[in-house]
């Protein structure tokens, strides 16, 4: 006598990503429980700062009008909307024409919230494959308390980028070239740091065939190194095709003073710190990116798959070698969750009492310095 299939409710709860994702809502729930009290306190509304405040008004602006506005500041420097990419306004779009109930920036944050859990399943995904199931559980939870993690909660493209990479990584893990390609152009299209995920997959290819020969070359790898880049430079092609320049989009980001300078203006930073009015902020920087050379070495020791070793260190080195704001400068190493694995390997080590007492800790002072942020006047 045959048995009858499970219902789906019960398949649900069964699945493996199931802890991954209920850890998630867990620690991002509490920051924003944090926030909400924070807000309370202050009498300012905490809903508003997380989908109109900062880069998210920019990209409402582009869904509800194109691309074409610019601001002029004192300095006479011009920040132009063809600065942000386009796949995060194209959707907030879409949802609020299909949806009209909700308009762009609620559609934006709705994008953003679900893309999140997206990324957390894609984030686990890769952890588990890479370092075990309960690793890629505490993998999840630990981008989750990420210092800026905030911004996961925000109408910001960081949690859809993260979305799209953490599935092209394990598309590409598993031998599947298209999807890693056609996934890694839909990050393109979404943010500039994709260049560290083309440069993953392509990278990845060399390698293959360097150490295999020519014969290991099929028709699906050669297909996904070609499509991975496709979003990025399409981007970069209409911007230069609108402003009638080869390198216009390089030149928005210049305005932006967000220009490839190697690092010097970082280390124009820490030095002004370090012989400022207060250098112990100097000196806190310095250990800070001592930290994270020292979480890079971990990564290199724990001998993770070439793609997401070249991914994680790659969002590392755009973040740091552009001329940004100092302290956009975490946010943007944030989708580079590859190097929390060495910390989710240790903690799926011990027993899960410790490990939930550490995460939840962390919740709690992820969430007090993201209330402080929003609710201030940007990051300290």
């Amino acid at each position: 006598m045959s048995q009858h299939p499970r219902p789906l409710l019960a398949r649900l709860r069964s699945a493996p990503v199931v802890p991954a994702l209920l850890g998630y809502a867990a620690v991002r729930l509490t920051g924003m429980v944090v926030l909400a009290i924070a807000a309370a306190a202050t009498g300012k509304d905490g809903l508003h700062r997380l989908k109109g405040r900062w880069d998210a008004v920019w990209y409402v602006r582009i869904a509800e009008n194109g691309y074409g506005y610019e601001v002029t500041l004192p300095d006479h420097s011009v920040h132009s909307d063809l600065a942000f990419f386009p796949l995060l306004p194209a959707l907030e779009r879409g949802v609020s024409e299909a949806l009209p109930f909700l308009d762009a920036a609620t559609a934006g944050l709705v994008i953003a919230w679900v893309a999140a859990f997206g990324a957390a399943w894609g984030i686990y995904a890769v952890g588990a494959q890479v370092a075990g199931q309960r690793a890629g559980v505490l993998l999840a939870m630990l981008w989750g308390v990420y210092p800026t993690a905030f911004v996961q909660s925000m109408a910001y493209t960081e949690t859809l980028f993260t979305a799209f990479a953490a599935w092209s990584l394990y598309a590409l893990l598993n031998g599947r070239w298209i999807t890693a390609g056609a996934l890694c152009a839909l990050a393109g299209l979404t943010r500039p740091s994709a260049a560290a995920l083309v440069a993953a997959i392509g990278i990845t290819a060399l390698v293959r065939l360097v150490r295999d020969g020519l014969g290991a070359l099929t028709w699906r790898m050669a297909a996904g190194v070609v499509l991975a880049p496709l979003g990025w430079l399409g981007y970069v092609v209409f911007v230069a095709v609108r402003e009638g320049s080869p390198t216009a989009y390089f030149e928005v980001q210049a305005a932006w003073g967000n220009n490839i300078d190697g690092g010097v203006a970082l280390a124009r930073f820490v030095g002004q710190q370090l012989t400022g009015a207060a250098p112990l902020a100097g000196v806190g920087l310095i250990a800070a990116l001592g930290l994270l050379g020292w979480v890079v070495w971990l990564c290199l020791k724990q001998r993770q798959p070439l793609p997401v070793l070249v991914y994680g260190i790659g969002i590392v080195v755009i973040s740091l070698i552009g001329a940004a704001y100092f302290g956009s400068r975490p946010r943007l190493i944030m989708p580079a969750f590859p190097l929390l694995l060495p910390p989710a390997a240790a903690l799926a080590r011990v027993r899960p009492r410790w490990s939930m007492t550490v995460l939840g800790a962390l919740a709690v002072a992820s969430g007090v310095y993201g209330a402080f942020t929003l609710l201030g006047s940007g990051p300290p």
